[in-house]
């Protein structure tokens, strides 16, 4: 774990596959009440430039139960809503913070601020990739059946930053990802490539128009949003698109029978899940939710050298 010390974490790329999974054996420790590290005197900053409640809250507290502080960093009041180079922020708030995580829109902003400031920079979702998301989600997994290693996951919707951030991650561990969406809404065959190459060939990455093929006998079925942050304008035409992509009892019945499903949340009911399965025996979702915050916590950790 030594090695993620003083690191960024921009993209699930950035991990071996044994630090995905030292990060996620101390995720399960910290829940657990085995190991308890502290970082007194640290402070993590949160610029954020879109909204967010998970990421905002899970961060904060997994910060607090380090022993450490947040300072919300709301681009609305800070000189960032007026145009203020990214160059010069990362400057100036890297002489302040001891790390911070940003969400905003363009990944290249992230990857910019790390490229002028010292202290480690954490993704906290861009449009290309949520990386933070799918440690909970491998952590979530890794509870329900012992492992990541063999299991299949099949996410169907859009072909956004998470499915992005679900091909890599489960590449690293060993887990088989199957992505069904509608032909014009697939992932960036960059991604695809890079998550294959991750692979190995130990795992699939599959990426399918057909949800009904990628469901069938899977562990997990995952699914988001059907328009992302900043596409909410777009949502009521995308629904007759994405309707043969609803995580539904139909699409439970076609998966293994102790399958697992998974939300990022927020969630629109009887959009792109039914009522009867978020709120049914198959849904992990609440757990996955919580393990928002032990995952950061054993992220902000390893970064910040506390164990």
């Amino acid at each position: 774990m030594q090695s993620l010390q003083g690191r960024d974490l921009l993209s699930l790329a950035d991990l071996s596959a044994d630090e995905m999974l030292d990060i996620l054996e101390l995720a399960a420790q910290l829940k657990s009440g085995q190991r308890q590290p502290q970082c007194p005197r640290k402070t993590l900053g949160l610029l954020f430039k879109k909204a967010s409640t998970r990421t905002r809250v899970s961060f904060s507290v997994a910060m607090g139960q380090l022993g450490g502080q947040v300072l919300d960093l709301n681009a609305d009041v800070t000189q960032v809503s007026r145009g203020e180079p990214t160059s010069d922020t990362a400057r100036v708030l890297d002489r302040y913070l001891d790390v911070v995580a940003i969400r905003t829109y363009a990944q290249a902003e992230v990857e910019e601020f790390a490229d002028y400031a010292e202290i480690p920079v954490i993704n906290a979702l861009t449009d290309e990739e949520h990386p933070c998301q799918i440690l909970a989600d491998l952590l979530t997994a890794q509870e329900a059946f012992g492992t990541c290693a063999g299991l299949t996951l099949t996410y169907v919707g859009d072909g956004n930053n998470v499915a992005h951030s679900l091909m890599l991650g489960c590449a690293l561990v060993g887990m088989n990802v199957r992505i069904a969406t509608p032909a014009d809404y697939a992932p960036s065959p960059a991604i695809v490539e890079k998550a294959q190459a991750l692979a190995g060939g130990r795992s699939e990455v599959l990426v399918t128009e057909d949800a009904d093929i990628a469901a069938k006998g899977a562990q997990i079925l995952y699914t988001d949003v059907w328009a992302s942050m900043g596409q909410e304008d777009l949502a009521a035409q995308r629904i007759p698109i994405f309707q043969p992509y609803q995580i539904n009892e139909h699409l439970v019945s076609l998966a293994d029978p102790d399958v697992i499903v998974l939300h990022c949340l927020p969630a629109h009911r009887e959009e792109e899940i039914t009522a009867a399965v978020i709120e049914g025996p198959h849904s992990r979702v609440w757990d996955q939710a919580e393990n928002r915050m032990h995952a950061q916590k054993a992220l902000l950790a390893s970064l910040l050298g506390a164990i």
